[in-house]
């Protein structure tokens, strides 16, 4: 995707997304229009690979998000519950808010971003709060310092949740706040070797049915020290 002709807005990015069908929904390109990514990536935010947010973490590409969105949009609907894991800047966790404000609100609603570096869930605030303080102020978009790889049981289970780091193997934790019809995106693989975003459906019977999606190259999924 890095070939792909440079732009210089999000409107134009988003456009492109949708030329090249990645983009596939309406309702996905309103939110990521709606959710302008120069108030998360600062340096290159139309460009459309991942981008240094500091600290040694990344924003994924444009196009990594899009396909997020576009995987897990059946399984956001209001009043669902939605978990960002490794919400980094804050970016996706707001596509994910903004797309189920955008069908209709509701207070049991909850998304909610955790990110396991205290200095980027400051940084992911400030961003939110430069996009639209009501984010936040809503109280249906939590962000949250923690181990994404136990997942945030106060908001158990989820509809929707979203990996943005490679697990070596998939976190049994995560499976477990799954919600019964949910779906859950996450890289799969070792460090620097094969990775595989894979997606989990977990059925109404409480089995899960595990699907291959794309290859991929993700950082691992760790603690702050990378345990």
């Amino acid at each position: 995707m890095s070939s792909l002709p440079a732009i210089t807005n999000n409107v134009e990015l988003i456009q492109q997304l949708k030329d090249y069908e990645i983009i596939r929904s309406q309702s996905v390109a309103i939110a990521m229009v709606n959710t302008d990514r120069r108030f998360y990536a600062p340096l290159n935010p139309y460009v459309n690979a991942p981008q240094s947010i500091g600290y040694g973490a990344t924003i994924s590409a444009p196009y990594m998000h899009a396909f997020a969105m576009e995987y897990l949009r059946n399984r956001m609907i209001p009043g669902c519950h939605v978990l960002d894991i490794g919400s980094g800047s804050g970016y996706l966790t707001a596509c994910f808010w903004r797309f189920i404000q955008a069908q209709k609100k509701s207070d049991k609603t909850k998304v909610i971003g955790i990110e396991h570096n205290p200095a980027l869930v400051e940084i992911s605030r400030r961003n939110l709060d430069a996009d639209d303080p009501e984010m936040l102020k809503s109280g249906s978009l939590i962000i949250v310092e923690g181990d994404g790889r136990k997942g945030y049981p106060q908001f158990a289970p989820y509809t929707a949740i979203h990996v943005g780091a490679a697990a070596a193997v998939t976190p049994q934790a995560l499976l477990d706040q799954l919600a019964k019809g949910g779906r859950m995106i996450i890289p799969v693989g070792p460090e620097g070797g094969e990775q595989q975003m894979t997606q989990y459906d977990k059925r109404h019977d409480g089995t899960i049915r595990e699907t291959a999606v794309m290859s991929v190259k993700y950082v691992p999924l760790t603690d702050l020290y990378r345990s």
